[in-house]
């Protein structure tokens, strides 16, 4: 059993070991203990010059102040502050003075100090080291093949569209999740002593709540890119240009409307920690709720531009490359919307709750599968779209062309000063035509 000196000393050694900046007072189990004690030796300074009998002498015990009693006394005090958990321990006042604390600390503060304990703080540690690289490269070639992405419909003017902007804010709602997990993970975490007492600062709060901005973002996003492609395959006669205010609106601005309703919830009902405790399950069904709805919306969305798109075949009312570009278009958002909707059921509906080793690898699923969602979006809507693969193609060989031009008339030159006279053959490039815009009647 640990004497109370014993754990006083380990207080103060993981204190020390772990201290890389200067750690607030309020978190310092060293200068909490002196803090106590001192506090203890007034109280028993006042209480040696009061009358009565003390057959127990106060004491401090390097963890506790115990009063002066007389025998038969039972005397109990709060587990240590450093500790930070509730509890009691308990002494009795003999005729042989006093009797040592039970039950042990360890068991009445919920505080095991045990032999395990270094070896099980260093396997935390390295298993949290792998998870953070591993989440890391995920999140890092998401953030690359988003930006990618961006630049690539940006800077091809054919390539701007309704749809492709859509597209465009999809992808800057995933680039700022990923950017947002490195900010996060730079400020917040970089130290942790703001978190060894409880003390959780507004700026790992604001970063949680960013977060869930974020991935209700993905999911309007989405919901947008399945009701722009409805509104394409439907003939719809409202204006793209006026949808596509529509769906900055939506799509930036209802997971700000659900953000705050969640947010004033967490500091009304449960301001806890870094609000990610989910102690009052109904506060979470505030996020729930809408992204389900988005995904069962999307969904819909899908089953109907499906049969639109079979009636239009069997009538032969659209062009074959049309009805391909749009099968292609609605299969690659049919599988995101599939993939990331299990995804975020399995997470989020059915948290895993089995023994320490399957927790630790459902936990690495799940942030290896959320760290390379950008990954996933920027290839299906991007890097596998035939328009940017055929544009691409096109300004590579423009570029191959120009620098042909280049080294030819230097050719020339050569083979005039070296025959002293005009070159006998000349090879013409001839100009391509130019192709038609590449979002198929879709420019605005």
């Amino acid at each position: 059993m640990w004497r109370p000196g014993e754990l006083a000393l380990i207080a103060v050694l993981l204190e020390l070991s772990s201290q890389v900046k200067a750690i607030p007072p309020e978190c310092d189990p060293n200068f909490i203990l002196f803090q106590d004690e001192v506090n203890c030796m007034e109280l028993l300074k006042r209480n040696r010059s009061a009358p009565g009998k003390q057959d127990c002498r106060g004491v401090w015990d390097d963890l506790n102040c115990w009063p002066p009693a007389v025998v038969g006394d039972v005397v109990s005090q709060p587990c240590p502050s450093f500790l930070h958990t509730a509890g009691r321990v308990f002494r009795n006042c003999t005729e042989q003075g006093w009797t040592e604390p039970y039950p042990p600390h360890e068991v009445a503060c919920e505080y095991g100090f045990n032999d395990s304990l270094p070896f099980e703080a260093a396997r935390s540690q390295r298993y949290f080291l792998y998870v953070r690289i591993m989440y890391s490269v995920g999140y890092a070639v998401s953030l690359a093949s988003l930006t990618i992405a961006v630049t690539i419909l940006c800077l091809f003017r054919r390539l701007h569209c309704t749809r492709n902007f859509v597209h465009i804010q999809l992808f800057l709602s995933f680039i700022l999740r990923a950017a947002l997990i490195f900010i996060r993970d730079c400020v917040l975490f970089s130290s942790e002593d703001h978190f060894h007492c409880g003390v959780y600062p507004v700026s790992c709060k604001l970063a949680t709540a960013l977060s869930n901005y974020c991935i209700m973002a993905n999911y309007s996003w989405l919901l947008a890119e399945g009701h722009y492609l409805y509104s394409l395959v439907s003939l719809s006669l409202f204006s793209r240009r006026r949808h596509l205010w529509w769906y900055i609106i939506f799509g930036w601005g209802s997971p700000v409307v659900i953000l705050t309703g969640w947010g004033c919830a967490r500091y009304l009902y449960e301001d806890e920690g870094c609000w990610e405790t989910k102690r009052r399950e109904w506060i979470w069904w505030i996020l729930r709720v809408p992204v389900l709805l988005f995904i069962i919306v999307n969904l819909l969305f899908f089953l109907f531009i499906i049969r639109i798109l079979v009636a239009k075949l069997r009538t032969q009312e659209m062009p074959g490359n049309e009805f391909n570009h749009y099968r292609k278009l609605a299969k690659s958002s049919f599988l995101l919307v599939s993939l990331f909707g299990l995804h975020y059921i399995l997470f989020a509906f059915l948290p895993h709750k089995g023994n320490d080793p399957s927790k630790e690898i459902w936990n690495f699923i799940e942030l290896a599968f959320a760290s390379t969602q950008g990954f996933v979006v920027a290839v299906l809507y991007c890097f596998l779209n035939a328009e940017v693969q055929n544009e691409v193609q096109r300004r590579w060989r423009r570029w191959r062309v120009r620098q042909l031009l280049q080294v030819e008339p230097r050719r020339l030159r050569g083979s005039m000063s070296q025959s002293g006279g005009a070159p006998t053959n000349v090879s013409l490039l001839n100009r391509r035509p130019t192709s038609p815009p590449t979002c198929l009647g879709l420019q605005e």
